[in-house]
């Protein structure tokens, strides 16, 4: 998929960090496993979600990520994201 054609379909929302394109991606069109930057979970295939990549020049299609839609709507409530492995300690 070429940029003019992700940005098709897509809404710019903004935020203190930036401009941002959305794009919804409805269940049936998620077909592989991504990583969500908003809780490190996995988004599994067949899950609505949302692609979000820069507004501005600065962004491609290098640039998206995809995120679970709750985990978008609260990036901002949210405290930085904390990669533990399995074994870790949940105190501190």
């Amino acid at each position: 998929m070429d940029d003019e054609s992700l940005r098709r379909g897509s809404s710019i929302e903004g935020d203190r960090h930036g401009e941002w394109m959305v794009r919804l991606v409805p269940g049936g069109a998620s077909a592989k496993v991504y990583r969500c930057p908003g809780c490190d979970q996995e988004i599994m295939p067949g899950t609505a979600h949302v692609v979000v990549w820069p507004a501005d020049e600065r962004g491609d299609l290098t640039d998206r990520r995809h995120w679970h839609s709750g985990c978008w709507r609260a990036r901002d409530r949210r405290a930085p994201g904390v990669v533990r492995s399995r074994n870790a300690p949940r105190y501190g």
